[in-house]
């Protein structure tokens, strides 16, 4: 499954991820945000139990703000990940 998550909130304007048969992620893309954190994470995640990804990564925030990209990845999986 292909998933495509506009961000609100964050840096990083849209992340798009496959995430394969078994909700194992296969391929993540962010566009926009800090590179080096964001390639950071994309290479912890991979291969890795989306539902599992998106519960560690849920209520992380940056800053100031409410959210942050690694809580932004939570919701677009929850959204679309069953």
């Amino acid at each position: 499954m292909k998933i495509n998550f506009k961000t609100s909130g964050v840096c990083c304007r849209e992340m798009n991820l496959v995430v394969d048969e078994n909700n194992t992620i296969t391929d993540v893309e962010f566009i926009g945000g800090c590179n080096g954190n964001l390639s950071g994470i994309s290479k912890l995640i991979i291969g890795q139990n989306a539902l599992e990804v998106a519960d560690k990564l849920e209520g992380t925030t940056c800053r100031d703000k409410m959210t942050s990209c690694p809580d932004q990845l939570s919701k677009a999986i929850k959204e679309n990940v069953k």
